[in-house]
């Protein structure tokens, strides 16, 4: 076989958007999947029940709408389509209300009350730059090309969830809300740099909004996946790689795997000292989720959050405080966080006529076999009373089942690694390229590299633009 420009290991977001990113420039490109279906974290199927679909990972996709990298396809003529919300996300409170966060960042802050002053003076000049903001943090650290705009982003993001959110707002909902947004970190709340996540959620809101995928986000790679082959892109399915010797030749080969997985499948091709590093890389807290097949919608006591794409059910800033840390100590928090998606009220493909999907999950300890249903379902309950009596089917995935699912997913963590203060400047390793491995034709392109967890495609991106400029001039 003639040597190939470059081959991508991997058919998630960021082994498409790597291969795409190739495939535009003219290289040749052949993509390998170990399952029979491209997606990787993008992937749905009928879990539950026939006629029902559900998502098996991602299913909200806030950073697929500001992400520079897709904004550049036109990934709607092959076949995606994003449908927003009416409300990208509620927040329920124990007195009956929730805490709103919509498109609209003025209405958002009206909302707050007294702390929506406080909430619109820190988010405008950075909801205002969406565009050059993702453009820089997306990305590997680098000297920033807006110091202004990123000295006012960072003089919050590098602080604690916290104590950012104690600081600024007075009342609990606004604090509340925050907490719920700053624990897509995966990290402790008094924990620095979590502010940062809490407010490129909270700007992702009011920049381009919460998407979903028709049909469900399967679509997505299915669309990236099409547009590929337009290019003159191959795709191999159903072609697991165990070792370096399962690849034809080529010039670069680009891994959308995780270090460990990296370190296995490379081995002595890599230098002793950086397969070392690979495998000390660590990796958080896992996932519980639960898939329902409900016979209707979800009868929250808040109307807002009957007309919310996400929904998040945690309670106060004290509580989710306390949810999160429970990982880290070991521990299964009592009441978790529970992140909800109530794609089917918004998308009528999702489920029959007059039936509803639900979708939710919580952190856990990295590796936990212990069944999180009921403490979810609880959570649920307390508010949506009812909540119970509408399901017709459940389908459970403890952390096992999502290494088992995806290798990558190292005791259920589905971010990547931990993104932590370290692991964010030393993402796998410490290296001015953290795409490039000392092996110059080997690179790294997944989640576990800058910018980390989300469909995006950025670290796909940024990995191919390290391989033109060493091995692929």
């Amino acid at each position: 076989m003639a040597t190939l420009d470059s081959i991508v290991v991997g058919s998630g977001p960021n082994g498409l958007a790597a291969a795409i990113t190739l495939a535009r420039a003219g290289r040749s490109v052949c993509l390998f999947e170990a399952a029979e279906t491209v997606g990787g974290g993008t992937r749905s199927a009928e879990l539950t029940l026939p006629g029902f679909v559900h998502d098996i990972c991602s299913s909200i996709h806030p950073l697929g709408v500001v992400s520079p990298f897709f904004k550049s396809l036109s990934l709607q003529d092959y076949g995606l389509e994003w449908i927003h919300p009416e409300l990208p996300l509620a927040h329920p409170l124990d007195n009956g209300t929730a805490v709103v966060s919509n498109q609209s960042l003025e209405e958002t802050a009206y909302g707050l009350g007294l702390d929506g002053t406080a909430y619109q003076r820190v988010l405008q000049p950075l909801v205002d730059n969406g565009d050059r903001l993702f453009g820089q943090v997306l990305g590997p650290v680098r000297f920033p090309r807006y110091p202004m705009l990123m000295a006012k982003f960072g003089s919050h993001a590098i602080r604690s969830a916290g104590g950012l959110a104690r600081s600024l707002f007075r009342n609990e909902a606004a604090q509340a809300m925050f907490a719920g947004m700053a624990a897509h970190s995966v990290l402790p709340l008094d924990r620095m740099l979590t502010a940062a996540v809490g407010l490129m959620f909270c700007v992702t809101v009011h920049h381009g909004g919460w998407p979903l995928a028709r049909g469900g986000s399967q679509q997505i790679a299915n669309a990236m996946a099409s547009y590929l082959r337009s290019l003159g892109g191959q795709i191999e399915t159903g072609r697991r790689v165990n070792r370096l010797a399962d690849l034809p030749p080529a010039r670069a080969i680009l891994f959308d795997v995780a270090p460990r997985q990296l370190s296995k499948i490379v081995g002595e091709s890599l230098p002793a000292s950086y397969r070392r590093k690979l495998e000390r890389f660590r990796h958080g807290p896992g996932i519980f989720k639960i898939d329902w097949a409900l016979d209707g919608p979800i009868p929250w006591r808040a109307d807002p959050c009957k007309r919310a794409g996400t929904v998040h059910v945690g309670g106060t800033l004290e509580e989710i405080s306390a949810a999160e840390e429970a990982p880290w100590r070991g521990k299964h928090a009592e009441r978790p966080l529970v992140l909800v998606a109530q794609q089917s009220l918004f998308d009528p493909d999702r489920a029959p006529q007059g039936k509803q999907t639900g979708w939710a999950y919580c952190h856990v300890p990295h590796g936990s076999t212990f069944d999180m249903t009921a403490r979810i379902e609880a959570q649920l309950e307390r508010f949506a009373p009812g909540f119970r009596d509408l399901i017709l089917a459940r389908h459970v995935m403890k952390p096992a089942d999502f290494h088992s699912y995806n290798a990558n997913y190292v005791g259920g963590d589905i971010t990547g690694g931990v993104m932590d203060l370290r692991q964010f400047f030393a993402r796998p390793v410490l290296r001015w390229t953290p795409y490039l491995t000392p092996t110059s034709n080997i690179f790294l392109c997944s989640s576990s590299t800058p910018p980390g967890a989300g469909v995006h495609g950025m670290c796909g991106y940024h990995a191919a633009q390290a391989a033109f400029r060493t091995v692929l001039r």
